[in-house]
């Protein structure tokens, strides 16, 4: 059985689009998950940071207890956010206010009677021009 070539490959990749997805890392796609989630393109998943620690883990970036003291930090926050959007989905019993104290209410004034106010104004005033 013979390897493929760079070129190989290549060429598979145009012809075939969606095997691009299959050949390619599990750790480059935790990468390119976890940057999207960081934007808040799509939802933070776990199995992206756990992916990222194994690999950081494999290649002697940082200790195994480490790793798994992050990823435990990791999960409780993600189960605690979960824990708060259920309740804001579900909120709990409202609370009623409490009755304001009654007051008297407040009457309309009398309503007036326009014209004769106006015209008795109007008369008023020429009334003081004629002096």
């Amino acid at each position: 059985m013979t390897e493929l070539g760079g070129t190989q490959i290549s060429s598979l990749m145009e012809v075939l689009p969606g095997i691009a997805q299959v050949l390619r890392s599990p750790v480059a796609d935790a990468i390119v998950n976890l940057i999207r989630a960081a934007c808040r393109v799509r939802e933070f998943d776990i199995a992206d940071a756990e992916e990222m620690l194994h690999y950081a883990v494999r290649r002697n970036l940082m200790g195994a207890e480490e790793s798994e003291r992050v990823l435990a930090e990791a999960k409780s926050i993600v189960l605690r956010r979960a824990e708060r959007a259920a309740e804001r989905e579900h909120p709990k019993k409202p609370v009623h206010p409490k009755p304001k104290a009654r007051t008297k209410p407040k009457l309309a004034p009398k309503a007036r009677n326009h014209s004769k106010h106006t015209a008795h104004r109007r008369n008023g005033r020429a009334a003081k021009k004629k002096r």
